[in-house]
């Protein structure tokens, strides 16, 4: 903070700004005045909303559904800091405790998301007014955090790998299409947000040369109620597993690590859904393409992966 002017600022005990629900969220407020300053009290406010935006496809679609897709509040809390008065010349602290505990339905805090058509987000803010001769100004702080669930176990799915195999049946132009077969396996559709996805695949023969080979990570966020209801898809991440022709026979890994802000376990809601897929995406030379989905389930999850989980080229 600079020393010349007035300033303040919110700031965290806990230095990753991550936290579980139920914890309190301990801090302080650091101001720094060059001179004793007047001000019309200092509030803190604590905000978790989920927004739910609908794409614009949904237009004119009935006012049930609108309603369903109203901003969810989770945490709503106000604490006074400091009544009307003065701050003293240097530098004074203002401390707080405030529980994370959401009160109300969903009587649940979700995890920080920043998707495309809904995020959920988590924000201190405080607010002071500052009397500066015989005129207020009103100055307004904000500091973000994140909420994680607590780390569960994987169920068995996890230990599951999923083959797959592309052939012309995947194709939609099969008329045209040249004869190929690719198969491969993931090592399980149901992971650790902390963990990469991984597997192999092989080409195991084609005949048109192979351009590249894809995955492509999709979020599907589901907005809405029984009345109506927006279900959008959109990329994550795009990785590409093999570049120009690939070797037959030759096996390739796969290894996907997830994007923390953009990705959080599934939630399935009432009001919303937050899902996963992969696409496993094929191009040849010949501008034909080739495509797998894979629906996968994402969780915090505790621990490595058992030992039969490996990745693919180890």
């Amino acid at each position: 903070m600079s020393g010349n002017a007035f300033n303040f600022e919110i700031k965290l005990k806990r230095e990753n700004k991550v936290y579980y629900e139920n914890e309190m969220l301990v801090g302080c407020v650091q101001f720094q005045c060059p001179a004793e300053t007047k001000h019309d009290g200092i509030l803190l406010t604590l905000d978790g909303v989920v927004n739910l935006q609908l794409s614009s496809k949904t237009v004119g679609l009935f006012d049930a559904f609108y309603n369903s897709v109203k901003p969810i509040n989770l945490l709503q809390n106000s604490l006074e800091l400091s009544a009307p008065g003065k701050l003293s010349a240097g530098n004074s602290e203002f401390h707080f405790e405030l529980p994370l505990v959401c009160k109300k339905e969903p009587r649940r805090l979700y995890e920080t998301y920043h998707g495309v058509f809904i995020s959920i987000n988590y924000q201190l803010k405080c607010d002071v007014n500052v009397k500066r001769n015989f005129l207020g100004k009103s100055l307004q702080k904000v500091q973000q955090f994140c909420i994680q669930y607590k780390p569960v176990p994987l169920g068995e799915e996890a230990t599951r790998s999923v083959p797959f195999s592309l052939t012309m049946s995947n194709a939609k132009e099969r008329v045209t299409m040249p004869r190929f077969l690719i198969t491969g396996r993931l090592d399980s559709v149901e992971s650790c947000v902390t963990t990469p996805i991984t597997g192999s695949l092989t080409v195991q023969h084609t005949e048109a040369p192979i351009k590249s080979i894809e995955m492509q990570l999709v979020r599907v966020e589901t907005c809405g109620c029984d009345e109506g209801y927006s279900k959008d898809a959109t990329e994550v991440q795009t990785i590409q597993i093999a570049d120009g022709n690939v070797i037959p026979k030759l096996e390739i890994p796969i290894y996907m690590v997830l994007p923390r802000l953009f990705t959080c376990p599934t939630l399935l809601t009432k009001n919303f859904k937050i899902e996963f897929e992969l696409n496993l995406v094929v191009l040849f030379k010949e501008e034909h393409t080739v495509s797998e989905n894979f629906k996968i389930v994402l969780k915090r999850a505790t621990g490595p992966l058992p030992s039969k989980i490996t990745t693919a080229g180890r």
